[in-house]
């Protein structure tokens, strides 16, 4: 058994099954090759270079998964515009995705939207191998549905970041953007965001680390400070 792999005994439907844990920020992204929807994926090899946005959804053709699909594919060109890619998983096939996908473009309207164009892949993993690996079959949940993850690989194929929702509530597309956007910029400016930060919002100067820096941050310009540990600056993005 290797260290990433634990002994479910959490329910009859689930044990004795080896599951892997969900990874962890800073990890290596868990690699796979997939069929989906846009033809076959050696996933993170074929991303490398760009963001990308890789979520879940428990089953084709229900009310909540398809509000999501929906909802992701007007987004999907903003996304583009951030160098970021999405990439969905769900346990069924290529098929059923294929007819859901068709179904949502030709009949579905939702929040005043309709014609919906869905342009990023969605793979097909009847085997759970890809939910797996990435912990999204959560046993408490369901054996055989995976929960709303939502994992932020970064180009070098490095975990970020990941969102976990219950099956039962969709996920907040602008917070997903938002996050997304917060660590672009913490990468380029080399700086932190504060709770609740928007884009264009005022960005975290890091704390002094010696009496020094102290001193000379009481003398710089440009920082908003209500104390000597707690500054904040203007950026632009």
């Amino acid at each position: 058994m290797s260290a990433k792999e634990t002994i479910c005994t959490c329910d009859d439907a689930f044990s004795p099954a080896l599951y892997n844990p969900m990874p962890l920020i800073g990890d290596e992204a868990p690699a796979f090759v997939a069929e989906t929807t846009m033809g076959p994926v050696t996933f993170p090899d074929d991303y490398r270079g760009k963001w990308v946005i890789l979520f879940s959804h428990p089953a084709d053709f229900t009310p909540v998964c398809t509000s999501e699909i929906a909802l992701f594919s007007t987004y999907a060109d903003e996304f583009k515009k951030l160098d970021t890619e999405l990439l969905g998983v769900s346990v069924d096939s290529v098929s059923s995705h294929l007819a859901w996908l068709k179904e949502i473009e030709d009949n579905i309207e939702f929040k005043g939207y309709k014609d919906f164009k869905i342009t990023f892949p969605i793979i097909a993993d009847l085997s759970m191998e890809v939910a797996k690996k990435y912990g999204m079959i959560q046993p408490h949940s369901s054996s055989t549905k995976t929960i709303r993850s939502v994992f932020f690989i970064d180009p070098d194929g490095k975990i970020r970041a990941s969102i976990m929702y219950p099956m039962s509530n969709g996920r907040n597309l602008d917070e997903i953007k938002r996050i997304l956007i917060a660590m672009q910029t913490t990468d380029e400016k080399h700086v932190s965001t504060p709770a609740n930060w928007q884009p264009g919002d005022e960005v975290v100067v890091a704390a002094p680390a010696t009496m020094d820096e102290l001193k000379r941050r009481a003398g710089e310009k440009g920082h908003n400070c209500e104390t000597w540990f707690f500054c904040l600056k203007n950026i632009a993005h």
